[in-house]
């Protein structure tokens, strides 16, 4: 077994490690603030990562022809996409399209 000195130094090692990784981004921020580059990434990065979990969603629906099959996904993608064309609230709509799609898919036989 280790002696006591080794496990305090890879411990040390180890949070001063961590601590500096997620000390950095908060150091960076100042430098980036005014950055185009920045502010256009948070404006269409929540609709990228949204757009690429839907295609995710979607395109695992197989086509083999089973009854039912993907009913749920797209049924619960059709429920997001209206909820929030209709109340325009993130959180609400992806609630709704998520308890549309579980619903319908633990309920249909499979």
């Amino acid at each position: 077994m280790p002696d006591a000195g080794y496990i305090a130094a890879a411990l040390a090692s180890a949070v001063a490690i961590t601590v500096t990784l997620r000390a950095i981004p908060f150091g960076l921020k100042a430098l980036v603030r005014e950055s185009a580059l920045v502010t256009n990434l948070g404006r269409w990065m929540p609709l990228g990562a949204v757009a690429i979990l839907a295609t995710y969603c979607v395109a695992r629906i197989g086509a083999s022809g089973v009854p039912g099959e993907g009913l749920g996904e797209l049924a619960g993608v059709a429920v997001t996409v209206g909820a929030h064309i209709w109340r325009r609230n993130a959180v609400l709509s992806i609630v709704l399209g998520a308890v549309v799609c579980l619903v319908i898919a633990n309920v249909l036989p499979s």
